[in-house]
């Protein structure tokens, strides 16, 4: 029972990720990896946000830009909004949690950043939130989802949607897709024509 257990659900996971990256959406990951790379050029950063599980692949991704990814090269400044609790239960506290990540946003953001939002549903009001502040403020955004893209599929300027209903699976491609813009960027500020 268990073997078929595993079985079932590698190759659903496998099936997910073969849908998933087909032309449009492979196109959308190397405009988004531009994207991200044209702010890093220009002095902008990468602000970051998520719920729950894909709050830990924000905090993820910005690590492995901070960081490194595969190869050596300077720090890349990329901020996960996750991982700070005084502004989040401060905010939450005095505002309300829809709004813990758009006042962050309008805080450390500045026209010429991006923002990417993660969210397996696309349907969480604190997501939905700080895309519309980052619209204001003149900040390019693109949304991981799922099951549909939910709010942020008419709000990010890039929606790069999973369309599945299982949120492991979806989660799944959310953070194979952050490992390739990490090799996207580092090739296209690091590597091309080199």
């Amino acid at each position: 029972m268990e073997l078929s257990i595993i079985q079932k659900s590698f190759k659903d996971s496998l099936k997910v990720k073969e849908q998933f990256f087909n032309k449009k959406n492979t196109a959308l990951i190397r405009d988004t990896a531009y994207l991200i790379s044209d702010a890093f050029k220009s002095g902008g950063k990468l602000l970051i946000i998520g719920n729950g599980g894909s709050a830990a692949d924000a905090q993820h991704l910005a690590a492995e830009f901070v960081n490194r990814f595969e190869i050596e090269r300077p720090p890349l400044p990329a901020l996960a909004l996750t991982t700070d609790t005084s502004n989040i239960t401060s905010i939450g506290n005095d505002y309300s949690f829809d709004q813990i990540f758009s006042k962050q946003v309008r805080a450390l953001g500045r026209e010429g950043d991006v923002l990417l939002a993660i969210s397996t549903s696309g349907a969480s009001p604190n997501i939905a939130k700080a895309v519309d502040m980052a619209r204001s403020m003149g900040i390019k955004s693109v949304a991981l989802t799922g099951k549909g893209g939910g709010l942020l599929a008419g709000k990010a300027d890039i929606v790069l949607n999973v369309d599945c209903k299982t949120t492991a699976r979806i989660q799944e491609v959310h953070i194979t897709v952050c490992h390739i813009l990490c090799e996207l960027v580092d090739h296209i500020l690091f590597q091309k024509g080199s």
